[in-house]
């Protein structure tokens, strides 16, 4: 998780859940094909500031934040909700995030580690299952829906960040370790695209007597660009097809200016946690492997820390300036790709919206764009709220709506990698414009199930808004749905078009995903905008 810079700020407070401790069990996955469309073929690498797929094709990251596997929980926060994991994925995706950044902790990697929080009524398919496990299927799942998968080394225990990529207890030869066994358990699944080795490196001391990372300093103990040439090229010597994504420091100097000497030509220019990639031009990262290289910063509102540059008089049009000095010119030199790891904001002060409509701005349109991830789907950061309202089924419509125009949705399969058989909803002859509908048993526990109902629009014309209408058998209610809002009035259901996604064209279908309380039933006399399917 983001933290605020040097000189201080907001901490994030993050939620944690009752539930009872889970016992792991050995489990096999399989990889995930290789995902395509928004985010192209086979694995990516670089060309300048492009990051392309295997064909040459220019692919823009344009995903979102889950977090909590770095927490106490050692898994993704969330699980406790009535949405299941499968559900929360399917409303990223239809969204537009067309990637998944995913922070750890190095104790959700060891042996016996246990993953609580979970709602195992809703997600029975998780129960038992280790935190690596439960990775496993989310990448599964996201690439079977096309989307790509970014690892983020977030912190080196579940207690907190910390400003080197090493502590007293966790080693450089542990993080590097554990680097490779991820590289090594994904070396096969292109839906995993790479490594953001350490989660924003930043100062610590007041200089003189520096004791954070820094950037170019030559300090081997302390030089962040050094480090990530060790552990970049240890992950390349077993996976090479992977993104190296490299974040920046607060500090090049990794000490605090002493703003009390009274001497300001000592004063340095820091940045974010992890967002200052200024030394890179002149002390860039060296991998061995050509064209695998991504910077990587962070970038924040006021809801986080209020820095200097939002009072300035001329803001925002002193933004672009700003970003340009930190990393910009990155990018606008051609140097490397930028992928903006994590940027966000609770939108509560007017200024943070015109700072997201800026930055946004600033990161250009179409797939030629920079990268980037948002901070982040959870609505459980304590100083940026998520994409996902607190129930994490509904979504934050006034920041999903000023980052709609830059999302490059993925495209591709939409079931589990090993879906349970499709049962044909019994149709009816339909008119010409009808619809054609099938359905999909996800899981089911004792007193209720889980469902997909894939609705497709065979007709010429477009509709919308589209609203799908089945019936289920007396007994059978509705617990919670997704894709759509779902709604229930006697054995009849009804799933209205969200406001992101309201039309449907010709040959386009929607897969609205439901948990249920009752006997397992497949929906029955399914309609699309009352024509019989």
């Amino acid at each position: 998780m983001h933290r605020p810079t040097a000189l201080g700020g907001a901490l994030a407070a993050l939620a944690t859940a009752a539930a009872g401790v889970l016992v792991a069990a050995a489990v096999s996955t399989t990889p995930a094909a290789a995902a395509t469309g928004g985010t192209g073929t086979g694995y990516l690498h670089t060309s300048g500031n492009k990051i392309v797929d295997s064909t040459g094709a220019t692919v823009r990251l344009t995903g979102i934040n889950w977090f909590g596997m770095e927490t106490d929980n050692k898994t993704f926060h969330g699980l406790w909700s009535s949405n299941p994991w499968r559900g929360q994925l399917d409303t990223m995706a239809r969204l537009g995030y067309n990637t998944l950044r995913i922070p750890y902790s190095n104790d959700a990697l060891k042996p016996g580690a246990t993953a609580t929080g979970i709602n195992d009524f809703v997600n029975p398919d998780l129960v038992g299952l280790s935190p690596l496990q439960i990775l496993d299927k989310v990448v599964d799942y996201a690439g079977s829906k096309g989307m790509r998968v970014i690892l983020d080394r977030h912190r080196p225990t579940s207690a907190g960040q910390s400003p080197l990529w090493y502590t007293s207890t966790v080693s450089e030869a542990t993080w590097i370790a554990d680097w490779k066994t991820l590289a090594q358990r994904y070396a096969n699944n292109p839906t995993v695209i790479g490594a953001d080795l350490h989660n924003e490196p930043h100062a610590e001391g007041t200089n003189p007597a520096a004791t954070g990372a820094c950037w170019g300093c030559g300090d081997t103990a302390r030089d962040w660009r050094l480090a990530a040439e060790r552990a970049g090229n240890a992950i390349l010597g077993v996976q090479p097809n992977w993104l190296i994504f490299v974040e920046g420091v607060s500090c090049p100097s990794g000490g605090l200016s002493n703003v009390w000497d009274n001497d300001p030509s000592n004063d340095e220019d820091c940045g974010w946690w992890g967002g200052n990639l200024s030394k890179a031009g002149q002390f860039p990262v060296r991998l061995n492997v050509a064209n695998r290289l991504v910077y990587s910063p962070h970038e924040y509102a006021t809801s986080v820390y209020h820095q200097a540059w939002f009072d300035d008089p001329t803001y925002p049009a002193n933004m672009p300036a700003i970003w340009d000095k930190y990393w910009g010119y990155l990018y606008k030199q051609n140097i490397a790709p930028i992928m903006m790891g994590e940027f966000g904001t609770t939108l509560q002060d007017p200024k943070d919206k015109v700072w997201l409509q800026n930055l946004m701005a600033y990161t250009g349109t179409g797939v030629s764009g920079m990268s980037f991830t948002y901070w982040s789907w959870n609505p459980n950061s304590g100083d940026t709220g998520g994409i996902a309202n607190d129930d994490w089924t509904t979504i934050n419509q006034a920041k999903q709506d000023i980052l709609q125009p830059y999302l490059i949705p993925p495209t591709g399969g939409g079931g589990t990698t090993s879906p349970a058989p499709t049962t044909p909803v019994p149709t009816t002859p339909a008119p010409s414009g009808g619809c054609t509908a099938t359905y999909k048993q996800v899981n089911a526990w004792q007193g209720g199930f889980q469902g997909e109902l894939t609705v497709k629009n065979s007709g010429t014309a477009a509709v919308n808004p589209w609203s799908a209408t089945w019936t289920w058998p007396s007994g059978v209610t509705l617990a919670s749905g997704w894709n759509a809002t779902v709604t229930q009035s006697g054995t009849t259901v009804t799933a209205a078009a969200p406001t992101w996604a309201s039309s449907l064209a010709p040959g386009a279908s929607v897969t609205i995903g439901f948990t249920a309380n009752g006997t397992a039933a497949a929906p029955g006399a399914v309609k699309l905008n009352g024509t019989a399917c």
